[in-house]
């Protein structure tokens, strides 16, 4: 039909929502619902029951949803979800914001000679056994939560191989989870006399383009039939993947930012790093080309908190800005403090950090005495300090002479125009282009993957379809560094690494 779309749903950690994009894949129609994880009995957590609140209000502001033609299920990866035979929900779903499996990813790393991270489902796992939590006898299934949607919609108990990567390493020629790998925890698991391994718990691995089923009857009364039995479900992808592909971010050289409520970066390489970081994620493209993924846990939520008292500052005077206006004004107004903010540190850690070894977070500002106390200098630190952890990472990549043509930004981080960009730009010293769509972020992304497997061409890539079908002529705003901001960021992240030393101290002592 003409006017059919297609739909892409993201389970992001604020915001729940739906796009669906026309044959041109320009989105025409979206909703979105608000939610935010809790920390429970020590646990960073989300209540399932809200999944399906918020999917049912995303998929209700969606217009001619009789008229969809394909739909994918993205959410944020990594993480736990364990589940008996019957897919009953085993404990609470651990989200990629604990560090809680340190031991587990130590020996699982040292065991694979691969990078394991603790935000990584086989982390969560093996620490489950570690620590004998009463649940593990009887897990049949782990999956992250797209596939748990994914499977609640359609049956099938698949993940894209995007997705697959933070569960379990890939074998990225083979397109299938690591069996020497496989075999060798197996092995570490085999005398505690488990009635279950590993490959019978994990999920099928799907690349870009397969069919992963269709929504059935039961799915579409999980949505109260907003959505029509029947349609072609691609296969479930994390938010790293739909970034990607939301970014024109999935060939070699090419890498973007992702910027939200956790920031990454995703590099596409040409060829294997020399050597195991801990500070660096391995994982794949949704066509599972090798990737170096710089995640950290921390970026917005504390500037998010921040907002908020100034908000509540204005309302003592009888303003009412909104939380848009709010924040672009304060995005501005930060470019006119000093390039190094003048001497004003933020640590933003609300959250544990891996790539800079932190098992929980204590935010913090800091400053000397004869700093220049401003808000454009607060701001901008505040802003600094979303990506200040991630620049320690991509200097790891610099250090290996990763080639990166193009880097893209997307996320609420960009939203403002310019100013993330400039910000970005300044810290990884590269240009940083964000295009028309960047806003719509994720679910975006998992509507072009659904539009690639409905309309794709005998044998074209996924890059091709990108490129000539979706890209070409797309409007976008490239900026470029400073040279001053360069150096002003730089000065700043040389104190930000000394902060990081009080704010171990504060997480040991508060």
């Amino acid at each position: 039909m003409k006017n059919e779309t297609v739909l892409g749903l993201e389970l992001g950690s604020t915001r729940i929502k739906a796009v669906a994009i026309d044959a041109n894949h320009n989105p025409v129609s979206s909703g979105d619902y608000t939610w935010k994880s809790a920390f429970v009995d020590g646990i960073w957590t989300y209540s399932l029951d809200e999944v399906w609140k918020g999917l049912k209000t995303a998929i209700s502001g969606v217009e001619n949803r009789e008229n969809i033609a394909a739909m994918g299920v993205s959410a944020m990866m990594h993480g736990y979800l364990a589940f008996d035979e019957n897919w009953n929900l085993l404990v609470p779903f651990r989200t990629w914001q604990n560090t809680i499996t340190a031991d587990a990813a130590a020996q699982l790393t040292e065991a694979f000679g691969f990078n394991i991270p603790q935000r990584w489902s086989i982390a969560h796992l093996y620490q489950a056994v570690l620590n004998g939590e009463p649940h593990v006898p009887q897990i049949r299934h782990i999956t992250t939560l797209a596939g748990y949607v994914h499977f609640m919609l359609t049956g099938v108990n698949a993940l894209g191989i995007g997705e697959a990567s933070g569960m379990f390493p890939i074998d990225s020629e083979k397109n299938c989870y690591d069996e020497k790998m496989l075999a060798k925890i197996e092995e570490m698991l085999a005398p505690r006399g488990l009635p279950w391994n590993v490959r019978e718990v994990l999920p099928a691995v799907l690349v870009a383009g397969e069919n992963a089923g269709t929504l059935t009857a039961v799915g579409a009364a999980k949505l109260d039939n907003l959505l029509p039995a029947g349609i072609p479900v691609a296969p479930p992808e994390g938010d790293a993947g739909t970034g990607m592909t939301a970014t024109n971010a999935v060939a070699p050289r090419t890498g973007n930012v992702s910027a939200g409520t956790s920031i990454f970066s995703m590099v596409v390489l040409e060829k294997n790093l020399s050597k195991v970081y801990e500070e660096i994620d391995m994982v794949t493209t949704p066509t599972g080309k090798p990737v170096a993924m710089v995640h950290c846990n921390n970026c917005t939520n504390d500037t998010n908190a921040w907002v908020g008292v100034l908000k509540e500052t204005a309302a003592l005077f009888g303003a009412t800005p909104s939380t848009g206006e709010l924040y672009t004004k304060l995005y501005q107004h930060s470019l006119e403090g000093d390039s190094d903010c003048g001497g004003v540190l933020v640590c933003n850690y609300m959250a544990g950090e891996g790539v800079t070894h932190m098992d929980a977070g204590r935010p913090l500002v800091a400053r000397r005495p004869d700093s220049t106390f401003t808000l454009a200098n607060f701001f901008r630190a505040q802003l600094y300090s979303t990506m200040a952890t991630l620049k320690i990472g991509m200097d790891i990549l610099a250090e290996e002479h990763v080639a990166i043509d193009s880097l893209t930004g997307h996320g609420g981080l960009f939203k403002t125009p310019v100013v993330g960009q400039k910000y970005m730009a300044a810290a990884c010293n590269a240009p940083v282009t964000c295009m028309e769509t960047a806003g719509e972020g994720g679910p975006y992304g998992m509507a072009l993957l659904a539009s690639y497997m409905l309309r794709k061409s005998e044998g074209e890539t996924l890059e091709d379809y990108l490129n000539t079908k979706v890209y070409a002529g797309v409007k976008g705003s490239t900026v470029a560094p400073d040279a001053a901001d360069v150096e002003g960021f730089n000065q700043y992240l040389k104190q930000y690494r000394g902060l990081l030393k009080v704010e171990r101290e504060a997480v040991n002592s508060i």
